[in-house]
């Protein structure tokens, strides 16, 4: 560790020590302190608007992961819905297909358009107050300084032994620790009123942007669930009105029952052909021979 370094860190303490100790007499009541309501009041708002930004991050985030969370279950409940619809209930299912993969959109659709254009911009409106915040802690040292080497002068201006050099040399400190400070004070007082300010234009767009997609969601869900709630109910008519129209399974018995009329009509010509060759005392032969084919 080089000179300079040590030298640093020894300055450090004592300045750390020095602090300590004023705020000790502060607190006994031993010293004064320089007070400054008008900047107490804009700390307390400064407080009140982090806490509410920081809540409206926190619990946004959660609204996001929950809606992130419904999409999934919507997925798998509206798989389970095309599972038991089944294919041979008419042109329902192609329908409900459509209709399912709508709704899934406007799930991710909605979760999206909140994290990109709500969450971000809190992000970075959140993003300002703990820079302010040490700015603020900063400003709180300085003004201990400041406050330190008025109280030093003072007692140095007070005894009667006091050396010229010694005092002008705490004229000079004093001095330097009130110009850092007021730089510190005077930026606050400007900067912590427009940052409160700034909360009324960050709310009307956030929360525009965030009612705005609430709106177009449960419009546009409300429509997918009417038509989902159509194809049901066109299905609840066909069955009471005995006209649902079983597409699949009347083709597979028509293909069957040709199939076996086919068979019958082959089954048949092959006996009469026997019939004709054998004669009726051969009959009886004819459909042995026919069964041991397998044809009957």
């Amino acid at each position: 560790m080089t000179t300079m370094e040590n030298s640093k860190i020894s300055k450090n303490v004592s300045r750390s020590i020095g602090r300590a100790k004023e705020k000790i007499l502060q607190n006994l009541g031993k010293v004064d302190r320089t007070a400054d309501e008008i900047f107490d009041e804009h700390v307390t708002n400064f407080n009140k608007q982090q806490y509410a930004a920081t809540r409206l991050q926190k619990e946004l985030n959660n609204y996001i992961r929950c809606i992130r969370a419904c999409a999934t279950a919507n997925h798998a409940l509206m798989e389970a819905v095309n599972e038991i619809y089944e294919p041979e209930w008419g042109d329902g299912k192609e329908h409900l297909n459509l209709n399912a993969q709508n709704c899934e959109m406007l799930w991710n659709d909605f979760a999206h358009r909140l994290a990109e254009q709500v969450l971000i911009p809190l992000n970075t409106y959140q993003g300002q107050f703990p820079e302010m915040r040490k700015k603020i802690e900063k400003r709180g040292r300085k003004l201990v300084d400041f406050d330190g080497e008025r109280h030093s002068l003072q007692a140095l201006q007070s005894n009667p032994r006091r050396a010229e050099a010694k005092l002008a040399k705490q004229r000079e400190s004093l001095e330097g620790a009130k110009r850092t400070y007021e730089v510190l004070n005077t930026e606050l007082h400007e900067e912590l009123p427009g940052l409160y300010n700034s909360r009324i234009v960050f709310l009307v767009s956030a929360m525009s942007t965030l009612f705005a997609s609430e709106n177009i969601f449960h419009s546009e869900s409300t429509k997918v669930y009417n038509e989902l709630e159509g194809i049901v109910e066109g299905l609840a008519r066909e069955t009471a009105k005995g006209t649902l129209n079983f597409k699949s399974s009347n083709a597979i018995l028509n293909n069957t029952v040709d199939s076996r009329k086919d068979g019958m009509f082959s089954k048949v010509s092959l006996v009469h052909k026997l019939f004709s060759l054998f004669g009726h005392s051969c009959l009886h032969e004819s459909f042995d021979v026919v069964l041991r084919m397998g044809v009957v």
